[in-house]
């Protein structure tokens, strides 16, 4: 004879489908990914302000949920972002593990972080991280300075289609 299962929680939803653990700690490597095999879509624009998908989707996932990456994952997502887009070799990998170190000196010093927050961080290491590129990539005689500020922007604004579909991934997969 079995005992009957107490449920201490309003939350208890027993015929939802959880995700398995393997494929639940999958899912943050895959979305960054996709969204740096989105620069592969031939587009064909009169100006380049097509935003950097991979790296706004990996700082979606770090501000969002701050356990779904380990610190050392942001060097291998952007060496495969480096791959993809064409950039230099090894300059996502720096970039993008120069992000992960300062959101990690931003979380020491702030106790609590709103939404707001999250997307200032964002925009500023976003900013950085073009304005960085286009010294890496682009001759500095290159006037390319105003197509730079419109991509930025851009960028800062697509954040929120980004943190939006992280919290709607994050809350199938579950909080681990």
């Amino acid at each position: 004879m079995s005992r009957a299962r107490i449920v201490d929680s309003v939350d208890y939803k027993p015929f939802e489908t959880k995700i398995p653990a393997g494929r639940s700690r999958a899912i943050p490597w895959a979305t960054v990914m996709a969204g740096s095999l989105i620069t592969i879509i031939p587009v064909v624009a009169t100006i380049p302000l097509l935003p950097p998908f991979g790296f706004v989707m990996l700082l979606a996932w770090r501000l969002l949920a701050r356990f779904a990456f380990r610190p050392w994952a942001a060097a291998p997502l952007g060496f495969f972002d480096d791959l993809v887009s064409g950039q230099p070799l090894g300059s996502a990998v720096l970039m993008w593990s120069l992000a992960f170190v300062a959101i990690d000196m931003i979380e020491q010093r702030l106790a609590f972080r709103d939404y707001w927050q999250d997307w200032l961080i964002a925009g500023g290491l976003i900013a950085a991280c073009i304005l960085v590129g286009r010294f890496i990539a682009v001759p500095v005689g290159a006037h390319v300075d105003t197509i730079l500020i419109a991509q930025i922007a851009v960028t800062i604004l697509m954040f929120p289609l980004a943190a939006r579909i992280v919290a709607a991934i994050q809350n199938k997969r579950g909080a681990e």
